[in-house]
């Protein structure tokens, strides 16, 4: 079993789908709690996509794409420019569903604003997460260990 975990996780695609869905769950647990919370839903997006970006880097840093520790400030400086593009597709979807037209989403769910904001919440995460990937591929890690 140990040896089809380490399988999994040496295979760069599996474990960035692996922590892509890890990291989307951060973001739709943050997100959905702190709706219930806070009615401003930019506000609610951009700190849960905070929260998620920087469990993203860690995990994608050291797991996903086993970059050397050296370096790391600049990476994750690089990462969150690079995730800034995606946590802006994120707002302006989020705006576009959840606070300007609530009723393309609304008319398939009673116009029930949580459930309007989850279905939202799930179009945007598959965007992000493609393109996250992309952008992280073509230009964040590139110094990978040594011994990996």
């Amino acid at each position: 079993m140990k040896k089809y975990i380490k399988a999994f996780f040496d295979n760069e695609i599996l474990s960035y789908l692996f922590f892509g869905v890890a990291t989307t769950l951060v973001y739709i647990l943050t997100r959905t709690s702190l709706f219930l919370v806070i009615s401003h839903i930019l506000t609610v997006v951009f700190i849960a996509n905070c929260i998620a970006i920087l469990f993203a880097f860690v995990t994608n840093d050291q797991v996903v794409f086993k970059q050397e520790w050296a370096g790391w400030p600049g990476r994750l400086l690089k990462f969150i420019s690079a995730r800034m593009a995606t946590l802006l597709l994120d707002m302006l979807l989020a705006y576009v569903l959840v606070d300007a037209f609530p009723q393309l989403i609304g008319q398939f769910v009673n116009q029930d604003p949580a459930s309007i904001n989850a279905i939202a919440t799930l179009i945007s995460q598959v965007l992000v997460i493609v393109l996250n990937y992309v952008l992280s591929k073509l230009f964040i890690f590139q110094n990978k260990k040594e011994n990996s």
